[in-house]
C-alpha cells in the first residue's frame, strides 16, 4: 500500500520526498507510521522499475533536494493497482482507504464502481473478532464491555459504509 500511496500522491503532481512523506503520514501514519527506512527503499523500487522519475534540484542550504515526478509507466502502474484492487486491498480498512483515497484517477466509472462493489460484497459477509467455532459472535453475545464496545463500533462503522456505498452505486 505504500508504493500505491507514493504513485497516486505523484498522479497529483510532482513532491520532493519531504513532502510525500508528510502526505502518506497524514493519510495513513496514525494505523501505521512511515517511516524513512520503508519510504525511500520504496521510492528507490519504483524508480528502479521506472515508474517514478527522480530530479536532484539545488536546496536552500546546502542539501541538494531530489524531486519526484511519476512517469507515464508509472501512472499505467496506478491505475492498474486501482482496477484490480481486491482480497487484502479490500478486506483490511487501511489498505482500503489508501485504495479510495486514489479512486477517482481511474477515469471510467465502472472501473470505479467495480472496486466498491467488491468492497460492498465483503462488508455483506458475517464477520466478527470474535468466534464461537465458526459463529461470528455479536455484541449480545458477550458481557465483556470492551468486546461489546468493539463490535458496536464495527458495527456502526459499517452499516455507515454499507449506506454511503449503496448510494455511490445507485
Amino acid at each position: 500500500m505504500l508504493e500505491l500511496a507514493i504513485l497516486g500522491f505523484l498522479a497529483e503532481g510532482p513532491l520532493h520526498g519531504y513532502q510525500l512523506r508528510h502526505r502518506i503520514a497524514h493519510l495513513s501514519g496514525h494505523a501505521r507510521p512511515v517511516s524513512d527506512g520503508s519510504l525511500y527503499p520504496a521510492i528507490n523500487r519504483l524508480v528502479s522499475a521506472g515508474l517514478l522519475d527522480r530530479r536532484t534540484e539545488p536546496g536552500a542550504s546546502a542539501a541538494q533536494r531530489h524531486t519526484l515526478s511519476l512517469t507515464e509507466a508509472g501512472r499505467c502502474e496506478l491505475l492498474h493497482r486501482l482496477r484490480e484492487a481486491d482480497g487484502l486491498d479490500i478486506s483490511d480498512s487501511t489498505r482500503y482507504f489508501t485504495v479510495l483515497a486514489f479512486l477517482s484517477h481511474l477515469p471510467d466509472t465502472a472501473d470505479q464502481h467495480a472496486v466498491l462493489r467488491r468492497r460492498l460484497q465483503f462488508l455483506e459477509q458475517p464477520a466478527s473478532f470474535f468466534h464461537d467455532g465458526d459463529r461470528p459472535l455479536g455484541v449480545d453475545d458477550t458481557d465483556d464491555p470492551y468486546r461489546r464496545g468493539m463490535l458496536t463500533i464495527a458495527r456502526a462503522t459499517s452499516r455507515a459504509e454499507r449506506s454511503w456505498l449503496r448510494e455511490v452505486l445507485a
